[in-house]
């Protein structure tokens, strides 16, 4: 049974960074099978960025495009994504999971509070 837990989230403010980690115990199919998804205060949960499987750049929502970025350490079963420029609506509790979800895999999530 694969186990996800994540790692990095925290208070930060307005404009500033944090990164987040993904470790996998067990074996995943490939850490780029990996996905970053958040759940906002009062909101469903959604995707954040996934990999591009076959192949290409990654694929991220909106909301995020052009501040995030996701990588992946195959060697460590990794995954992470670094939050910059960060906004107060990107405040919510961020998971990893595969793409698509697993539902049987969601871990404990870290959380991220943006706010001044």
């Amino acid at each position: 049974q694969v186990q996800l837990v994540e790692s990095g989230g925290g208070l930060v403010q307005p404009g500033g960074s944090l990164r987040l980690s993904c470790a996998a115990s067990g074996t995943i199919p490939s850490a780029n099978d990996m996905a970053w998804y958040r759940q906002g205060p009062g909101k469903l949960r959604a995707l954040v960025s996934n990999f591009n499987r076959y192949g290409g750049s990654p694929i991220y929502a909106d909301t995020v495009r052009g501040r995030f970025t996701i990588s992946a350490d195959s060697a460590k079963n990794m995954v992470s994504l670094q939050m910059d420029s960060l906004k107060i609506e990107d405040t919510g509790v961020y998971y990893c999971n595969a793409f698509p979800a697993d539902p049987g895999r969601w871990g404990q999530g870290t959380q991220v509070t943006v706010s001044s």
